[in-house]
């Protein structure tokens, strides 16, 4: 066998290596899902389940091999999660010049920036820290100085950073999306909710601190779309996956090129591979 022949086999490996990878990693979740629920013992005290998580009708357009974000999605969510999730929630890992990926102009980020007081790290002519306007190159602003105001602001409770929340959860957007719909059900009779605590059956053990952020008409969409609570959570999760993974568009079309190369070159070491064997006889 010559060296030709023993790469082009080579290549074509690869390839329907990488056209096995998704199956193979859909595959691999599925039955790690099954492993688990079967390995709970019996010792175990029983505890109320989530429910599956589901995503909005027409899922995410973000997945899929050729997926990309809706730019008009992720600036209604970024509205979503100033006017609302902000609160409470703080997202450490942004900056305000990363907005200018979602669409603002640099002018709308400076006037967004220029909403919150930051400390500046350079002291004054006194040696004092004074306060300053944020700028584009600053992270967001925290709504809580450290996570010991946070939890006595919100009752003992520390709200999560949300910018890697979607990849921090299992489901992704599916599991975000249903808790923030999934408030305002009857409790069944044979739970009891502890005070202070809300029922979401997505949850687990179906009881969280947070109470229902999303109302309808809790924020004015600037491009006239009715803030519905579907609607809110959509846009929202939708900008807390840009946040968790703002690379993802230039990853999917980074592997569908090198898939085409591949594609490509396999067919060019066939053609050299005949080409050479065609004068042995």
């Amino acid at each position: 066998m010559t060296i030709y022949r023993k790469l082009a086999i080579l290549v074509c490996a690869g390839i329907l290596f990488l056209a096995l990878l998704p199956i193979a990693n859909t595959a691999g979740s599925a039955f790690l899902d099954l492993f688990k629920s079967k390995s709970k013992t019996v010792a175990e005290t029983p505890v109320a389940e989530a429910m599956h998580p589901h995503g909005p009708p027409g899922g995410w357009p973000e997945h899929g091999v050729f997926g990309t974000y809706d730019r008009a999605a992720l600036q209604r969510g970024y509205q979503v999660y100033a006017q609302v999730c902000s609160t409470c929630h703080s997202m450490k890992l942004m900056a305000y010049r990363d907005l200018t990926q979602l669409g603002f102009s640099e002018a709308e980020v400076k006037a967004i920036a220029s909403n919150f007081q930051v400390t500046d790290a350079t002291p004054n002519d006194q040696g004092e820290l004074v306060q300053r306007p944020a700028r584009p190159s600053d992270n967001f602003v925290s709504p809580f100085a450290n996570d010991q105001a946070a939890r006595a602001g919100n009752g003992g409770a520390l709200p999560p950073d949300l910018s890697l929340i979607v990849k921090a959860r299992e489901h992704n957007e599916d599991y975000v999306y249903s808790i923030l719909t999934g408030f305002g059900q009857a409790v069944p009779a044979n739970e009891t909710i502890a005070k202070g605590m809300n029922y979401n059956p997505y949850f687990p053990g179906h009881q969280i601190a947070m109470p229902a952020p999303l109302h309808e008409g809790v924020v004015s969409f600037a491009d006239g779309t009715p803030a519905t609570v579907d609607q809110m959570a959509k846009d929202v999760v939708q900008y807390l996956a840009w946040t968790a993974e703002p690379h993802l568009e230039e990853r999917h079309e980074t592997g569908f090129k090198v898939v085409v190369f591949l594609v490509v070159f396999a067919g060019v070491m066939y053609g050299v591979k005949k080409r050479l064997w065609s004068k042995i006889k």
